[in-house]
């Protein structure tokens, strides 16, 4: 499912600060945990090139593409669109790799099978949020199981089990809707040890379910902070929007993701395209009122392609130095959030992360036909991983 700039964070500070009271961060195994296992399969831990003479660097260089339906009729998920776009990633952004994620089996096994057709490594990853855990897992099983026929196939595939569950979930945080439980977690009112327990459950669950009908490499996509037993999984799946002044804050800050002795992959990274979003910490989409109608940016911050540029390079540079397994850049594009250059007050794609933008031929007529072109981030991106 297509994340909103609502649904896509909430403030992890708080998160984190809810999590520390009542003793739950910091839980982690020591550095080696299932090594050998992970050596069986053919997955050396992070880092481990150093010692072992193997290829130094980032290993898959990827970008998140959704697959949800769109918020418009004009956003419809199209096929066509969908193969060009995969196209473009390979050839163009020079990515080796794509984070297909969102809803619906048809669109994610359509968008899968193409990555792979075209030689490209996939990340599949459903994220079927607002449902019930039943429907939530039925989706994953079918979703895993043509995973595993793409495997069998010859193709280049990791499965994920799902994105940040605490907040696509209903049942771990209280709440029937995504936005509802962004309103309890900042409200400060949730338990966070029963919400812990809750979450630790349904993980198994997914967990269970993915290695039930798929035999290759099982990961999941977690918050920075978010506490998780990386025993069940083969990869360390981390969304990532740390702000630091220099490349050794974010080296430390995503160092002790290593100790579980697993391969790390950075499942979202990125920032919006104005001057101080990096420094948001992933709260960048934060500058939308969608009470008005339409929506309207609000307070007067100051469009800069440049900023997010320099941000996701940056942060390319620091996965490669530490010889992570994957990092794939959120995303590659978000068609409900349009640029408009001729009216800054609702030019929404501020609050965007993707590496395009969005014009729309016909602002004000919902079915009207759009197309992207690519930000200076995109472009800087390509040059990063044509490197590569």
């Amino acid at each position: 499912m297509e994340k909103t700039g609502t649904e896509k964070g909430i403030n992890r500070a708080q998160f984190l600060a809810g999590a520390a009271s009542a003793g739950l961060a910091g839980a982690l195994l020591p550095a080696g945990t299932a090594r050998a296992t992970d050596e069986r399969r053919g997955l050396l831990p992070a880092g481990a090139a150093r010692a072992t003479g193997e290829r130094r660097g980032l290993r898959h260089r990827g970008v998140v593409y959704t697959v949800g339906a769109g918020e418009r009729p004009g956003t419809a998920f199209s096929a066509t669109r969908m193969r060009r776009d995969v196209r473009v990633i390979r050839d163009e952004l020079h990515a080796d790799t794509v984070d297909v994620t969102g809803d619906g089996v048809d669109r994610l096994t359509a968008t899968a099978a193409e990555a792979a057709e075209r030689g490209l490594h996939v990340w599949l990853q459903p994220t079927l949020g607002d449902a019930p855990q039943r429907d939530i897992l039925e989706h994953l099983a079918e979703t895993g199981r043509f995973a595993e026929r793409l495997r069998r196939q010859g193709a280049s595939v990791d499965l994920s089990v799902g994105c940040e569950f605490w907040l696509f979930v209903p049942g771990i945080v209280p709440g029937d809707t995504i936005l509802e439980r962004v309103r309890n977690l900042q409200s400060g009112t949730v338990d966070f040890e029963k919400m812990q327990r809750a979450l630790d459950r349904f993980t198994a669950r997914a967990a269970a379910v993915g290695r039930s009908v798929f035999h290759g490499r099982l990961g999941y996509a977690a918050a920075h902070d978010d506490q998780v037993d990386w025993r069940l999984f083969d990869i360390v799946g981390i969304d990532y929007y740390g702000y630091f002044p220099d490349p050794a804050g974010h080296v430390r800050a995503l160092g002790r993701h290593l100790r579980w002795g697993k391969p790390l992959a950075i499942t979202e990274f990125g920032t919006c395209a104005y001057v101080g979003a990096p420094q948001t910490d992933g709260m960048g989409w934060d500058i939308v009122d969608h009470e008005k109608d339409p929506a309207e940016i609000k307070g007067d911050p100051v469009r800069s392609e440049r900023t997010q540029a320099a941000y996701v390079t940056g942060l390319v540079d620091v996965f490669a130095s530490m010889n992570l397994y994957a990092a794939m850049a959120y995303e590659f594009v978000t068609p409900d959030a349009p640029h408009r250059p001729d009216a800054p007050r609702y030019d929404v794609d501020l609050a965007s992360y993707a590496l395009t933008k969005t014009l729309v031929d016909r602002p004000d007529d919902p079915a009207s036909d759009w197309h992207w072109e690519p930000k200076e981030a995109f472009h800087a991106l390509a040059r990063r991983y044509a490197r590569a």
